[in-house]
């Protein structure tokens, strides 16, 4: 028996229970980890409202992220034990593999042996961000030295993590954000230049930034109306990657900046790295390299106890966050 978040029904962070549920060994190819932290999505959210790309199957568990000590291990698993610290990269399912639990089982191939020094918080805010990032940047856009790469939603967690991988490769990351008041901090989390799309003309303080070359790689999360300056700034043969949703207006297709720049406009979700095992692994090691040298560091925005669940997901919907939200069990 352990302690678990579930949910009933659809709705807001006060559908969420903390119960008592059984939870059975881990199978064939599966790990299962004494959590010891959680790192919140915003995917956690919408699978909790309804609006998710998975359909949850009430009582639904939740969670993405953890990092905590190896419990026990399938019959066939022979490269963990119990004892070993660890966290977890996402799941492909949530409902199936939910993290937010005092025990969670997981399939070992998602399981990684995270630098010891990073501590259970900093490695519960590693796995979704980096991956999403990495997968945009490294993995489809293959963003070069010198590049430049807008990173819109740039104070989330995944927006820091691509501003530090583009700064690990020597490209050149600027941060749209909407108001100044995120402006020093991003600047001091390694943006080379900082945009604020409510106060400055997007597509004119772009292409000023970046010059002649224009913008190689449009890293977006927020879709909406701002397609069209964002790709007018772009260069020629440019990609823009779109991982998100958060515009509530519609997103017009940009003809004739994609036809008269010969742009490619990609769809993307960090399931593609996930169940690949040869991305997959590419990933991990590009990761783990930099959280070693110092160069990938998780920012942690808040950290809130396991009985405070309601309320960190308040948090994670009132996106004044700058970072991680991190919950401790």
């Amino acid at each position: 028996m352990a302690r678990a978040v579930r949910f009933h029904q659809h709705g807001g962070p006060e559908v969420l229970r903390i119960e008592t549920v059984d939870v059975p060994p881990p199978t064939t190819g599966e790990v299962q980890i004494r959590v010891r932290a959680l790192g919140l999505n915003r995917a956690e959210a919408l699978l909790r409202r309804g609006s998710y790309i998975e359909s949850a199957t009430f009582p639904s568990g939740l969670g993405l992220e953890a990092a905590g000590v190896v419990e026990a291990v399938g019959n066939d698993v022979t490269s963990f034990v119990r004892g070993d610290i660890v966290s977890i990269a996402p799941p492909l399912s949530m409902v199936r593999w939910p993290a937010y639990a005092e025990l969670a089982t997981f399939p070992a191939e998602l399981i990684v042996k995270h630098p010891p020094e990073l501590g259970f918080e900093a490695a519960a805010a590693v796995w979704m961000q980096y991956l999403t990032a990495y997968g945009a940047l490294v993995d489809i856009a293959g963003l070069g030295r010198g590049d430049v790469v807008a990173i819109t939603a740039a104070s989330s967690s995944v927006g820091l993590a691509a501003i530090q991988i583009a700064n690990r490769i020597g490209a050149v990351p600027v941060a749209l954000t909407r108001t100044s008041i995120k402006r020093r901090a991003l600047l001091d989390a390694g943006a080379a230049h900082v945009v604020a799309s409510d106060e400055e003309l997007v597509g004119a303080r772009l292409l000023e930034i970046a010059g002649s070359k224009g913008v190689r790689l449009v890293f977006d999360a927020v879709g909406g109306p701002a397609f069209e300056p964002l790709t007018a700034a772009m260069s020629p043969g440019g990609i823009l990657i779109e991982y998100g949703g958060l515009s509530p207006e519609p997103t017009p297709f940009p003809l004739f900046n994609v036809l008269g720049k010969s742009l490619t406009l990609r769809g993307y979700l960090v399931h593609e790295i996930i169940r690949d095992p040869a991305r997959l692994a590419k990933a991990k090691a590009f990761i783990l390299d930099g959280l070693s040298d110092g160069t990938l560091k998780p920012i942690i925005a808040r950290t809130f106890r396991f009985e405070d669940i309601v309320e960190a997901h308040r948090f994670l919907e009132s996106n004044v966050q700058f970072g991680k939200i991190v919950v401790t069990i």
